[in-house]
């Protein structure tokens, strides 16, 4: 039976302390008791100079005798170290559920136990968080949604952890006791974690002879476990199983068997943890720099693993003798490395051997595929980006996890890597960057599918075309943000570094230089304009560029980089001009890019003008006006290159409708929450909304963004009439002028000649400036 929240919240751990006392004084007097028995009658009865039946009776009681008291000890300190371990971590676990309840209803929510280890969260009727942000709202959603299941699954995690601790627990108990009742000293433990590896490896000898209960339980142990800081019960487990070989020939035989035709649906989900949370325990089992340990010691795997998987990288893995087909060691290994935040130590090495091999010959892995095999059957069961049959998808994807490996692969220099993996003495690449080499026209990139037929699905090769561009546009994210492309967390000490900035500036201009390599085009009368190679990373590329949106914004209209007015997070990009406004015109036809693109962009406007308003104060005077508007400029001309991509996409190309791009921002207006008032992203830490409150004021511009999106839209014939920005200019409009409103809602000192002086100023501004970006787009040479 698992334990429930109730359990967690009530349960009385005192008396789980006492016993760890009273366990500790145990200890103490059996290892005196030891130690008298073994210096003290021992070493008499070796001294005794017994004949007869005493000399081999006598003297072998005496010998057991000490043993007992040795086994003794042994266990009762597997025990006390099994207690102290459990009481430790359950105390920890309770306080973070009663903070995470505290909190969640403070805001005026419910949590209620479902009873069966989960937890759901709902609002209090008489709390009115339902009429501020449920479906009373402007945009009629709930937006406690989010937050809400936000703290249902924190609190249902560290119910599971509890519940994981119980049991690992109890079982270390049973067996460091042993089923003798007259014989002590069995199982020796010397902390909780020794019994969870021990019983992670003795279910992972059974290989795919687990039961599904088993896999069950083994990705228990991997989920709550792998994952700790200092890295010791995931590098015991992979030290366990034998050795990099040992690790891919268990992950291969467990993925092959959980995604083969027979299959059961329980058994494809079980594997699927199994590669995610296996990935995670190696990414924390790799990283030499894992804090230290309750202990004081630092645990993780030495740095030749990352070498041996190199070398294993090229060779045939055989798990079973007389295998046929046999895949490579970068095949079995990528389908873990797409999961976990792995160390440039380990991850930069094999990612750049992946892309070498890969560029030699790019068909070298694909075509040792199970072809006719399903799409599913191979060593990536997530099915996300491919089957896993091209390494380069996956390490593309372990980069888009790892921030830190991903800016030292983009930003520093080649190193060219032998057959084997070892470096290549004295030799280079020929190329400068792995920037240049992917966003070279002529790179092949592969389709990571199973099918022996490509074109018998159409669709799906299509589909899989995009998969090496997509995870590449994944880790360009990483590297330029400092952030794992799919993580929401928001870190305010998170700053772009100059090598950051720098690759911002490379992929921007590289890009802007080369259209062609992002074009979509799915309208068959424009014969002139064929499909780039690359337009399925636009999604990415917006994101970058929403998190450099100071930097978008500074170039508009040439600000200085040194500008105050216009902040930037960090290192600055020095974006060329012209380059960033056909870059935006480019990724700005996708519907998500255009999404994150217009949030950052409301959203950094509307710190800047609160800014300066908030600045000066009760000195705003009707001169400022047009200071306020030149505030609003440069966003506003990024909404008019957004509306002019927008039409592009739904008219010209024919690859998105405005419903995907109304949706998209419905998607995507969390940007906002990342560049207001939050010290992250666009708006570093010293840019803050003092005025208001920031949740408040982040709920607001949000509603602005989708309905700014949803008036950014035109029909045919307006298009046709070359009227397709009216809707949009005034969208812009709109949103630059509640940019304004928003703060003196709550102002009373600025008499109301100031405010419609500075309103009227901003409504021109912005007007002006989005007519600008539309032209630039246009015109198609972004000046």
């Amino acid at each position: 039976m698992s334990i429930t929240y109730g359990d967690l919240m009530q349960v009385d751990l005192g008396k789980l302390g006492t016993a760890v006392s009273d366990w500790k004084k145990v200890v103490s007097n059996l290892k005196q008791l030891e130690t008298d028995a073994r210096d003290g009658l021992k070493k008499k009865s070796d001294r005794a100079r017994w004949e007869g039946v005493n000399a081999g009776v006598t003297r072998k009681f005496v010998d057991q005798t000490v043993k007992e008291f040795a086994d003794l000890h042994t266990e009762a300190n597997s025990i006390f170290q099994v207690l102290e371990d459990a009481h430790r971590e359950l105390v920890s676990l309770q306080k973070g559920v009663r903070t995470l309840t505290a909190e969640a209803k403070e805001k005026g929510y419910t949590v209620q136990d479902n009873g069966d280890g989960t937890v759901s969260v709902g609002v209090r009727p008489d709390s009115g968080a339902d009429a501020k942000n449920g479906k009373d709202g402007k945009d009629g959603t709930d937006d406690t949604k989010a937050e809400r299941q936000h703290y249902a699954d924190s609190i249902t995690r560290k119910v599971a952890h509890a519940h994981d601790i119980d049991v690992s627990a109890k079982l270390a108990l049973k067996r460091a006791h042993g089923s003798d009742l007259y014989n002590a000293g069995h199982a020796k433990y010397d902390s909780l974690n020794d019994a969870q590896v021990e019983r992670a490896l003795e279910l992972a000898k059974k290989r795919e002879d687990m039961s599904d209960r088993d896999l069950a339980e083994l990705n228990r142990l991997l989920r709550h476990n792998g994952r700790e800081k200092d890295g010791e019960f995931a590098t015991e487990f992979f030290e366990g199983l034998g050795g990099p070989r040992q690790t891919l020939e268990f992950y291969a035989a467990l993925s092959v068997d959980g995604t083969g035709q027979d299959a059961s649906k329980t058994r494809l989900a079980g594997v699927q943890d199994l590669q995610k949370y296996m990935g995670h325990a190696l990414a924390n089992a790799t990283d030499p720099y894992t804090p230290q340990s309750v202990r004081g010691d630092r645990q993780h795997l030495p740095s030749w693993w990352g070498a041996e998987f190199r070398k294993l990288g090229t060779q045939e893995i055989e798990w079973e003798r007389g295998m046929w087909s046999k895949p490579y060691g970068y095949q079995v290994l990528g389908g873990l490395l797409r999961y976990g935040n792995y160390d440039p130590a380990f991850l930069t090495p094999i990612a750049e051997h992946v892309t070498q091999l890969h560029q030699d010959d790019p068909q070298r892995f694909v075509s040792a595929r199970p072809a006719g095999s399903d799409d599913r059957y191979g060593f990536n069961p997530s099915g996300k980006l491919g089957s896993g049959n091209d390494p380069l998808n996956s390490v593309l994807e372990a980069l888009g996890h790892s921030p830190e490996a991903a800016e030292q692969f983009f930003t520093e220099k080649p190193t060219a890597y032998n057959e084997d993996g070892t470096v290549t003495s004295g030799s280079k690449t020929d190329f400068k960057s792995y920037l240049d080499l992917f966003a070279d026209k002529d790179f092949e990139w592969t389709i990571d599918r199973n099918a022996s037929n490509m074109g018998f699905d159409s669709e799906a090769t299509d589909k899989a075309r995009n998969y090496g561009p997509d995870a590449l546009g994944h880790a360009l994210e990483a590297a330029a943000t400092g952030r794992p492309y799919d993580s929401d967390v928001v870190d305010p000490s998170v700053e772009h570094s100059k090598a950051q900035a720098k690759l911002t500036h490379d992929i921007v201009e590289k890009f802007a230089k080369n259209p062609d390599l992002l074009t979509h085009n799915m309208n068959g009368d424009l014969k002139d304009e064929e499909t780039g190679p690359l337009y399925a990373l636009r999604d990415s590329l917006g994101n970058i560029a929403a998190d450099y949106m100071g930097d978008f914004q500074r170039t508009m209209y040439m600000e200085g980089a040194d500008s105050k007015v216009f902040p930037v997070n960090g290192a600055p990009a020095n974006l060329g001009y012209g380059d960033a406004q056909k870059f935006l015109g480019l990724v700005g036809q996708d519907p998500d890019a255009y999404s994150a693109i217009t949030a950052a962009q409301q959203g950094y406007t509307t710190a800047v003008v609160h800014q300066f308003l908030d600045a000066e104060g009760k000195g705003l005077t009707a001169e400022d006006a047009s200071r306020v508007g030149d505030l609003v400029a440069p966003g506003a001309a990024i909404a008019g290159i957004m509306s002019n991509s927008r039409a592009d996409a739904i008219y010209d190309y024919h690859t998105a409708s405005d419903t995907e791009y109304n949706e998209a921002v419905e998607d995507n207006a969390k940007w906002v929450g990342r560049f207001l008032g939050l010290g992250t992203g666009a708006i570093p830490p010293p840019f803050s909304v003092v005025t208001e409150p920031v949740n408040w004021l982040v709920e607001d511009v949000s509603a602005n963004v989708v309905e700014s999106a949803k008036m950014d839209t035109t029909t045919e014939a307006e298009h046709d009439a070359g009227k397709e920005y009216s809707r949009g200019r005034q969208a812009a409009v709109t949103a630059s002028s509640r940019a304004v409103t928003a703060f003196f809602a709550g102002q009373h000192s600025v008499d109301h000649g100031t405010i419609d002086a500075i309103s009227r100023a901003v409504r021109t501004s912005a007007g002006v400036s989005h007519s600008d970006g539309a032209q630039w787009n246009s015109s198609g040479d972004g000046t």
